[in-house]
């Protein structure tokens, strides 16, 4: 586990940023997951991402079809966006058949579902409260010993 960044967002135009300045050390086969409540700015986020990665949009909510896959328009990885809100097990989430391996994934409401999928993850928690909206940056894995997320935030 690498430690943990906070990072302060002022408003959506901030998270948009966040993503696109993620998408500058995203490669394929890495796995991001999203964490916050509604509303928290998961998808802001994965905007932001999909931006920076240059991939065809617009990337919005996948909420009603649970994926969404975003060619690159440049010679960067896709975009896989998923929203596991309403997958309720492990199970449920390996039949999606996801190809994590030649894709940014992106997967909001995955904790605890999408851990098995790759040998490293980024988790982004998006927290809210009424003063404020903080993403914190954490890395597991390999993928992410010795990288210094805050180099290129």
């Amino acid at each position: 586990m690498t430690q943990p960044l906070a990072v302060e967002l002022a408003d959506a135009a901030a998270t948009e940023n966040l993503g696109r300045r993620l998408a500058t050390i995203l490669t394929a086969g890495d796995l991001v997951v999203l964490i916050g409540g509604l509303g928290a700015g998961k998808t802001t986020l994965t905007r932001g991402l999909g931006d920076g990665l240059r991939v065809r949009g617009p990337v919005t909510s996948p909420t009603f079809v649970i994926s969404r896959r975003h060619p690159s328009l440049a010679e960067g990885p896709a975009l896989v966006h998923v929203d596991a809100y309403r997958i309720g097990s492990a199970g449920e989430m390996d039949d999606l058949d996801l190809d994590v391996d030649d894709a940014v994934t992106v997967i909001e409401w995955g904790t605890g579902l999408v851990e098995h999928l790759a040998d490293s993850r980024l988790e982004v928690c998006i927290t809210v409260t009424e003063d404020s909206r903080v993403a914190t940056l954490t890395g597991y894995g390999p993928r992410w010993t010795g990288i210094n997320v805050a180099t290129y935030i």
